[in-house]
């Protein structure tokens, strides 16, 4: 009788299948790399944006208020618009410092090419909203974001309630821009 061989990610982690596994979702080494490089990498993104260089299409800049300092912090953040408002997902979860700066202060300001506007920021951490906004990102980006979700562990063929439990170790912002008087 043949052992049944267990499946495993791109990053050769066994894909989750209960609390523990979905727990430790993004905090594998190469994940935990992966976003210090990424933090470092912001200011030129940040400044390669100002000058229209980059993905310019998916990305806004997203500068919220620090939560102990008080200083302006631009974050580089991929995004999704439907109708006038604007998605951003945190891969992070409610880790990420850019999600926690809007926990505490949702006043933030947002450009998207040469368009600059003031808006207000709505933390979201229901894992039914987050699993539809990746359903939606998928539909957009299947390629990539598809790659992205199974560098995490989400299996290659998945059903909604795999999504949402994958979704439970994520946040999502929903941005409404302010309407100037």
């Amino acid at each position: 009788m043949k052992k049944k061989r267990e499946q495993t990610s791109l990053l050769g982690q066994p894909y989750y299948r209960g609390v523990k596994e979905i727990e430790s979702m993004g905090k594998t080494p190469s994940a935990g790399f992966f976003y210090r490089w990424m933090k470092k990498l912001n200011p030129r993104i940040s400044q390669n944006y100002q000058k229209g260089i980059g993905p310019t299409r998916i990305v806004m800049l997203l500068t919220t208020t620090g939560r102990k300092s008080g200083l302006p912090r631009v974050t580089p953040l991929q995004y999704e618009e439907i109708e006038g408002i604007y998605y951003v997902g945190s891969a992070r979860g409610a880790r990420a410092d850019w999600y926690r700066n809007i926990q505490a202060n949702p006043q933030v300001e947002v450009q998207i090419r040469q368009r600059r506007f003031h808006a207000v920021a709505e933390p979201v951490s229901d894992p039914t909203r987050i699993a539809d906004f990746l359903t939606l990102r998928m539909k957009r980006h299947p390629v990539f974001i598809g790659l992205l979700m199974r560098l995490e562990g989400l299996p290659l063929r998945f059903c909604r309630a795999d999504l949402e439990r994958f979704a439970a170790t994520k946040s999502l912002v929903i941005i409404r821009p302010v309407i100037q008087a």
